[in-house]
């Protein structure tokens, strides 16, 4: 990923990061203008291109970086070399995980002038039922995936007036777009419906047809290579075989649907008592475990039936409602009795059973596997093996998101407990996104 910078003497460069080393970046969200008025990646190269009408949009998402603390930040139209066809499709295939990762989006609206709207939200409605929800912005398609990607997302006017962020603005944009509030705010796409998202496409328009389909992979966290001499139809085909392989994958890897065993035990033991888990919040050594990125891994010991299932059921439930919206969290409970549930194999199964349904992009770690050898690959005797190697992968793939993952009563996993034992504590090591 190639980022801008503007050095110590004012002038812009533009460096290439390896996935694991990119630093915190802004990016922009806009509509191009004609192709000559744009930067392009050639112009930096060659230095030029500064009195193009383009060159003001680079300058603006520069200077609002620095007020954000931010030193990097990145624009399409001069940060990819769309003369090199194999970086350009790469960089289409990768869109919707630079503007999730991006630590701000500068939305600019060149068609909504500050001066007919006033600078104040609380003007009232004249401000959002003239240029605003008139602007060209909300009717192309690539804008989609740069609205619901990333966590902060701020709107700019023709001069650059902020006029509100996607928080501030839920109800505005909601009622413009007719996608759900739940989404905006940071909810996993992966909760709703295929058709759901696909009726979030709406009348968007984008230049090349194909861009039509092309624009929702990161909507569906699915990958497919763009050809632009296919046509919208072909591309349209294409995106939905992989949304189907995606599900198929997916169905393949459940075992046991892990809410369920949740709510299971906690009926089983006569329902969670928040007074009996919350004393653990104010435990040093469970708020050093949360808070210090170097405690990843906290080990929860006591006699049987002393309550340490209750006890993480709580902590289940505290962290879902407190955690960021885009974290992810997993959890299983093993049971002797229970064969699905009381084995090595079974355990990491349904962890990345819950891990793939919240982000289903990490599903192509287990693909590249399950496309030759199906469901099997979960039943063999190599499953174990398998496991673990794609678990490795996910582990290392630059867009996990942080991660919480809680396994109970392991002295109730009968088969391979010690393999199980000496993964999860090689694994807890291996990224600070992980606990």
């Amino acid at each position: 990923m190639r980022l801008l910078k503007y050095n110590e003497g004012g002038e812009l460069t533009i460096t290439s990061f390896d996935n694991n080393a990119i630093p915190p970046y802004a990016i922009l969200s806009h509509r191009w203008g004609e192709d000559a008025e744009e930067v392009t990646f050639e112009d930096l190269v060659q230095n030029v291109g500064k009195n193009k009408p383009g060159y003001k949009k680079i300058r603006f998402c520069g200077e609002q970086a620095k007020r954000d603390s931010l030193q990097y930040f990145w624009i399409d139209t001069c940060c990819i070399n769309k003369v090199n066809k194999a970086e350009h499709s790469l960089a289409i295939q990768s869109m919707f995980c630079w503007y999730r990762n991006a630590a701000r989006c500068y939305v600019y609206l060149s068609d909504v002038a500050t001066s007919s709207l006033g600078t104040e939200r609380e003007a009232g409605p004249p401000l959002w039922n003239s240029a605003f929800w008139k602007s060209k912005w909300f009717t192309r398609g690539w804008t989609l995936q740069e609205l619901l990607a990333p966590s902060l997302v701020d709107f700019f006017s023709q001069d650059w007036t902020k006029l509100g962020d996607k928080i501030s603005l839920t109800q505005e944009i909601h009622k413009l777009t007719g996608i759900p509030r739940l989404a905006l705010e940071g909810a996993p796409l992966s909760q709703f419906s295929v058709d759901e998202r696909l009726r979030w496409k709406g009348d968007r328009e984008t230049k090349r047809e194909e861009d039509a389909w092309y624009s929702l992979l990161g909507i569906f966290d699915v990958r497919i290579a763009p050809a632009y001499s296919e046509g919208a139809t072909s591309a349209f085909k294409r995106l939905m075989e992989e949304i189907h392989k995606l599900e198929r994958c997916i169905q393949d890897i459940y075992t046991t649907d892990l809410r369920d065993d949740k709510k299971r035990v906690e009926d089983t033991k006569g329902g969670l008592l928040a007074d009996l888990y919350l004393w653990v919040l104010n435990n040093n050594t469970f708020k050093k475990w949360k808070q210090d990125l170097d405690s990843r891994l906290l080990w929860v010991k006591g006699d049987p039936g002393k309550g340490k299932t209750m006890l993480l059921c709580g902590i289940i439930n505290k962290l879902y409602n407190s955690m960021p919206k885009t974290a992810l969290l997993l959890y299983f409970f093993c049971q002797a009795t229970n064969l699905r549930i009381n084995n090595a194999t079974a355990v990491l199964q349904g962890l990345l059973y819950m891990l793939v349904k919240q982000q289903p992009s990490l599903v192509l770690h287990v693909r590249k596997k399950h496309n030759d050898a199906g469901k099997a690959l979960f039943e063999d005797t190599n499953a174990w093996v398998a496991l673990t190697e794609i678990f490795v992968d996910v582990l290392q793939d630059p867009s996990l998101s942080k991660t919480y993952l809680i396994i109970d009563a392991l002295d109730e996993c009968v088969t391979d407990r010690p393999k199980l034992l000496e993964f999860v504590a090689k694994q807890s090591s291996t990224s600070d996104r992980v606990k």
